[in-house]
């Protein structure tokens, strides 16, 4: 599953004193990437597996992982470009951190009500996408303080260095996580669920983690240097940066080097799945190194093959990508709705179900309520176009600032 960019839109320009203009290329990326998320959230609802042996349920969950690296890198590139090309602006501070706790508190409220229909805390809590995007931008409100070489190195050494935790650690982990500091170490790093408030079973699920995702998004901020320069630079920039993450990702995958579990079938094992499929599996909670790479690289390359080649189909995709938090927030009830009127049709029985604790801690789906791919799509296609345009509206609405709230949503 993934998250939202909760950012600002990119400007073509930052240079103090300048009114910024849009980065077209980044509106269509952006809102393609949107529109996998509500792929993957319909899924959720579907009861269709997250990935699996087959290619189709496989390729379905595989296209929604670009969502969340797409969205942390950036959040991270907005936040320099907002700046107006004054790194360490202590005003971007505040804002950064302002803006992450209002998402922590959204995740906490509205869009864990959106996902369950259900007041059911005390046994289920979720940090979810926007929980971490808020408080990678708390801590980049920090991070941003220093000189932005020194955030690249930072944000490189997280996505590069994370994976040798494990390693480090010898399989001590389940040891750590017993001790008081697990929660924290939860958050921080390894993700799963603990109990929180007292609770006799664990009730807190940490769905994203800290690390690597801080790493992504201050990487971002340092790659918000490229997007001040003159498009056929960026263009050439995006270009190559995008097809140099990708072959480092072939090149450690292919011969299982660092970065991620092997993905060759040993001798005289039988191989859960096709090679190829295999070979794309790659570690998403924590985000491995080889995952990001993977992801990160074609985004680039996206964003690199756009500038200034946006087409008519492909600007169908910009009111979702200009505000993608306001998208994310009706997106989850509006899939939820819908998944009940399916349910209602098809499979009455199944209703209880529908208000469980998605997307994390759901029961197995009823017998015979499980959706095919078809109707997957068709339900991803309508939630998608049925959001264009109170999205085009509240594009226009924030373009015109008619509420000071609009900074943060």
């Amino acid at each position: 599953m993934t998250v939202s960019s909760a950012v600002e839109p990119l400007p073509r320009s930052a240079s103090p004193g300048r009114a910024p203009s849009r980065v077209d290329s980044i509106d269509v990326v952006r809102g393609v990437v949107m529109a996998l998320m509500a792929l993957d959230h319909v899924r959720v609802f579907s009861g269709v597996p997250a990935g699996g042996p087959t290619a189709a349920v496989f390729l379905t969950r595989w296209v929604t992982h670009f969502c969340a690296p797409a969205f942390f890198f950036l959040a991270g590139a907005s936040a320099f470009l907002r700046a107006g090309g004054r790194p360490g602006e202590p005003s971007l501070s505040r804002w950064l951190a302002t803006r992450g706790l209002v998402l922590v508190a959204l995740e906490l409220t509205v869009i864990r009500l959106s996902w369950t229909f259900n007041f059911d805390y005390a046994h289920y809590v979720l940090a979810g996408v926007i929980w971490a995007l808020g408080w990678c931008m708390v801590l980049l409100a920090a991070i941003v303080q220093l000189p932005v070489p020194a955030i690249a190195t930072l944000g490189v050494a997280l996505i590069a260095g994370h994976d040798a935790i494990p390693l480090l650690l010898h399989g001590q982990a389940s040891m750590l996580l017993a001790t008081p500091a697990g929660p924290l170490l939860r958050v921080l790093y390894f993700g799963g669920a603990f109990a929180l408030g007292g609770a006799p079973e664990p009730n807190a699920f940490v769905l994203y983690s800290l690390v690597p995702w801080v790493g992504v998004m201050s990487a971002g901020y340092a790659f918000g240097t490229v997007m001040t320069r003159a498009p056929e630079a960026r263009r050439a920039a995006c270009l190559k940066l995008g097809l140099g993450l990708t072959l480092a990702f072939l090149a450690l995958r292919g011969f299982q080097l660092y970065g991620d579990r092997p993905w060759m079938t040993p001798p005289g094992e039988t191989p859960w799945a096709p090679a190829w499929i295999r070979f794309l599996a790659t570690t998403k909670y924590p985000a491995s190194l080889q995952f990001l790479l993977m992801t990160l690289g074609p985004t680039l390359i996206a964003l690199g093959a756009l500038e200034g080649r946006v087409g008519r189909l492909a600007r169908a995709f910009v009111p979702l990508g200009r505000v993608p938090m306001f998208y994310y927030l009706l997106h989850i009830p509006l899939i939820h709705l819908v998944a009940l009127v399916v349910a209602t049709a098809r499979t009455p029985a199944a209703l209880p179900w529908l208000f469980a604790n998605h997307p994390m801690h759901p029961p197995e789906p009823p017998e015979g309520y499980r959706w095919g791919l078809p109707l997957l799509y068709a339900i991803t296609v309508l939630v998608v176009a049925a959001l264009v345009i109170p999205c085009r509206w509240y594009a226009q609405a924030k373009a015109e600032r008619r509420w000071a709230w609009t900074a943060y949503i």
